[in-house]
C-alpha cells in the first residue's frame, strides 16, 4: 500500500505515486507468493509453529512496505493515514494471536490497492494518449533536405518539413504543400482539415497525407501543443469545492476514529465484565473498515475524469472548481458578434435617396471608410469590389471616435457613419433604416442614403441556445453593437434578455448585475466570448468560456474553459458532462458514507469480522473508483 500512496497531515487525503510497471509486477509477485505461503499455512498438513512462521512470512511479504511506510509517517508526524490505521489493525491482530486474519487482511488489502491502481492508471493514460499531442522532433530545412531536431531547438523563422503520419512540432504557417490533417487532438473533431500555402497550421495536428513546408510562428514553448498540455497536467490543481470538502473532511475524519477506535477498546471491558481481548478486536476491525480510500481517491478521479472526457470532446476546462461551476450554471451570457454571430459583416441593403445611384452611394462610403481597419469597413470596401479610386488617398480623411469618418474626395467633405455624427454636423434626412449596423452618409452637407451591414446567426446558434433552454440554462446576450443590430439578432435567435450599446468595462457591470441576481439564488453565471476582446468579463464570471480558442493567446489565459472549435453546441455538452461528472461525486461521497457508516456500527458490534472489514474497505474503493470512471464517457 505504501508503494500506491501516503497521506499529508496537510490535507489529510492519499495521493497516489506514479507506480512503474516493474513495480507492478514485483507488487503482484510478492501477493502471489503470500498467497502460496497463507495457502500452505492453512492446509492443516504443517505443525503449529511452521503454520505460524507462514502466517507472519505471509504478513511481511504482502504488508511490510506499509507498516514501513506508517513509521516514516509517524517520524514525520503525518500519523493520521491508511498506512497507519492498516498497520495498527494487522499488527494488533497478530499480538492477540489472530495469524490467518493479518496475513489475509494485507494479502486482500494490497490486491484490492493492486486492483484499484490499475483503474486509476488506465483512465490517466487513456486521458494522456487521447492528449498525446507533445511532439518526438522537429525536421528542419537544412540546404533543401530535412534534419531532425527537438522541437525546442526551433527558433522562430525556420522551416520545417512534416511528412505524411507525421505530428505537426511547431505552430506556423504552410508555405509549400498541401495536405489533409487530423486535428482531433485538439478540437475533437473527427473530418479532417485541408492545410494549403497561407494556412495556419497547429502543434498536435496530424499530417495523414502529402508533405507540408511549414515557417514556424511561435517557438515550442509559446505553441498551442505546449499550452495545452499544460493547460490539462495543472487541472487537478484547481480544486471543486467539492474537492475542498473531501480535504477537510479526511483532516478531521482520522482522528474521530482513531479515538472511537480507543473507546470501543477500553470502555465497554471498564464498564462491564466484557474480555477485553475481544474489544480490541473489534476496535481493529473499525480501524480496518474505518480506511476512507474510497472518499479520497474517487473523486479526484471523478472530476480528473470529467476533465479528460471533456478534452476528448475538444472543450478543455482548466480544473475542477470551473466544471463544478459550469455544472451549477443557470444562467450563460454570450457575447455577440463572432460568438453567437459569424463576426463577418456583409453589406444587406444600400438605401439611396431619390436622385443617387446605389453604385455610387456604396462607393462613396467606401472610400471615406478606406483608412479604416474596422469589419464594417471591410465590408463596405468588399462590396465595392475592393479596387478604390486613386482619389481616397490617407491623410485626407480622419476618424470620429464613436461616430464614423470625415474624408476628402476628389475635394468633396463626404461623412459615413452612425446617425449621431450627421446630427452633429446638422445634416437633415430620414434616418430609419433598420436591420443591422446603419452607415449613413453625407457629402458637402447634403444626405445621399444610408448602407445597411449586418451580421448573421452562427448556424447552430439556434440549436445551441434550445438545449440550453432544455437543460433550464437561461441566456442572456451582451453586444457593444446599436439597440437594432442587437434586437434582430435576438429575435431570430429567441433571446429574451439582451443589453446593447456596451463598452467592455459596461459588459462587466451588466455581468456582476446577474451575478447579484443570481447571489439570491442558487446556480452561477458563465460568459462565453472571444476570449479577445472580452478577456475584462471572461475573468469576472463564475466560470469563462472562450469561444473559437485555438491558437489563441488570449483565449486560453482569460477562460476557465476553452472550446477547441467554434461549435457553439459544445456549450450544452459541456454543461450535460459537467453535470454528470457533479452527480457520479455525489454519488461516490454518498455512496462510500452510507456504507462506511453502517459498517462501522457493524464491526463495533462484533457483527463484522475482519475478513469482511477488508472485503468491505477494498470493495467500496473500487466500486467507487469504477463509478468515477463514467464521467470519462458523454
Amino acid at each position: 500500500m505504501a508503494e500506491h500512496h501516503h497521506c499529508h497531515e496537510e490535507n489529510g487525503s492519499c495521493r497516489h505515486h506514479h507506480h512503474h510497471p516493474a513495480n507492478n509486477r514485483r507488487l503482484l509477485l510478492r501477493i502471489g507468493v503470500a498467497g502460496l505461503l497463507f495457502a500452505a499455512a492453512v492446509c492443516g498438513l504443517l505443525p503449529e509453529k511452521i503454520a505460524v512462521v507462514l502466517f507472519v512470512g505471509a504478513f511481511l511479504l504482502a504488508g511490510a512496505d506499509i507498516v514501513r511506510q506508517a513509521g516514516k509517517n509517524l517520524l514525520r508526524g503525518e500519523w493520521m493515514d491508511e498506512n497507519t490505521l492498516m498497520s495498527v489493525a494487522t499488527i494488533g491482530a497478530l499480538a492477540i494471536g489472530e495469524y490467518p486474519e493479518a496475513a489475509m487482511v494485507m494479502i486482500l488489502y494490497q490486491s484490492g490497492e493492486y486492483l484499484q491502481h490499475r483503474a486509476v492508471e488506465k483512465s490517466k493514460r487513456s486521458i494522456a494518449e487521447l492528449m498525446d499531442i507533445r511532439p518526438d522532433a522537429a525536421f528542419r530545412e537544412e540546404n533543401g533536405a530535412p534534419v531532425k531536431h527537438r522541437p525546442e531547438d526551433i527558433a522562430v523563422g525556420d522551416v520545417i518539413i512534416v511528412r505524411s503520419g507525421e505530428k505537426i512540432p511547431l505552430d506556423g504557417t504552410v508555405v509549400e504543400g498541401e495536405a489533409a490533417v487530423d486535428t482531433a487532438a485538439l478540437t475533437g473533431e473527427s473530418l479532417p482539415r485541408v492545410l494549403k500555402p497561407g494556412s495556419e497550421a497547429l502543434s498536435g495536428f496530424i499530417n495523414t497525407n502529402g508533405l507540408l513546408k511549414i515557417k514556424v510562428s511561435r517557438v515550442y514553448g509559446e505553441s498551442t501543443a505546449a499550452k495545452i498540455l499544460k493547460l490539462v497536467e495543472n487541472a487537478e490543481s484547481r480544486k471543486a469545492k467539492t474537492e475542498k470538502f473531501i480535504t477537510r473532511f479526511a483532516r478531521y475524519y482520522t482522528p474521530a476514529v482513531v479515538a472511537a477506535a480507543v473507546l470501543v477498546a477500553v470502555l465497554p471491558p471498564l464498564l462491564t465484565d466484557a474480555a477485553f481481548s475481544e474489544w480490541l478486536k473489534r476496535a481493529l476491525t473499525f480501524l480496518v473498515i474505518s480506511c476512507p480510500c474510497a472518499l479520497v481517491i474517487s473523486v479526484p478521479l471523478s472530476f480528473f475524469a470529467g476533465i479528460g472526457g471533456a478534452s476528448r470532446k475538444g472543450i478543455l476546462i482548466k480544473g475542477g472548481s470551473y466544471l463544478e461551476a459550469i455544472a451549477r450554471c443557470r444562467t450563460i451570457v454570450f457575447d455577440k458578434t463572432g460568438t453567437l454571430t459569424r463576426g463577418s459583416f456583409a453589406v444587406s441593403r444600400i438605401l439611396p435617396v431619390a436622385g443617387v445611384a446605389e453604385e455610387y452611394l456604396l462607393q462613396t462610403a467606401a472610400e471615406a471608410e478606406n483608412i479604416s481597419n474596422h469589419p464594417i469597413a471591410r465590408a463596405l470596401r468588399q462590396a465595392a469590389g475592393l479596387s478604390l479610386p486613386a482619389t481616397a488617398t490617407a491623410g485626407k480623411a480622419e476618424e470620429l471616435a464613436g461616430l464614423g469618418v470625415r474624408a476628402k474626395i476628389n475635394g468633396k467633405t463626404v461623412l459615413a457613419g452612425n446617425r449621431r455624427l450627421m446630427e452633429k454636423f446638422r445634416i437633415n434626412g430620414e434616418f430609419g433604416a433598420v436591420g443591422g449596423t446603419v452607415v449613413h452618409v453625407a457629402e458637402d452637407e447634403r444626405y445621399l442614403g444610408a448602407v445597411v451591414i449586418a451580421d448573421s446567426p452562427k448556424e447552430n446558434a439556434a440549436d445551441a441556445l434550445g438545449e440550453l433552454a432544455a437543460l433550464n440554462v437561461g441566456s442572456v446576450m451582451l453586444t457593444g453593437d446599436a439597440q437594432t443590430a442587437a434586437q434582430n439578432i435576438a429575435d431570430e435567435l429567441k433571446i429574451n434578455r439582451f443589453y446593447a450599446n456596451l463598452l467592455p468595462d459596461g459588459k462587466v457591470q451588466k455581468l456582476e448585475e446577474l451575478m447579484d441576481e443570481h447571489s439570491r439564488n442558487p446556480g452561477t453565471v458563465v460568459f462565453v466570448g472571444d476570449g479577445i476582446n472580452d478577456a475584462p468579463v471572461l475573468t469576472r464570471a463564475d466560470a469563462g468560456i472562450a469561444m473559437g480558442g485555438l491558437g489563441s493567446d488570449a483565449a486560453i489565459e482569460a477562460a476557465d474553459a476553452v472550446i477547441m472549435d467554434d461549435d457553439l453546441q459544445k456549450i450544452p455538452l459541456a454543461v450535460r458532462m459537467a453535470r454528470k461528472t457533479l452527480r457520479i461525486v455525489k454519488q461516490n461521497i454518498v455512496f462510500a458514507l452510507g456504507v462506511k457508516v453502517v459498517f462501522l456500527a457493524l464491526g463495533a458490534g462484533g457483527l463484522m469480522t475482519m475478513w469482511g472489514a477488508v472485503f468491505a474497505d477494498v470493495g467500496v474503493a473500487l466500486l467507487a473508483v469504477a463509478n468515477a470512471l463514467r464521467a470519462y464517457r458523454a
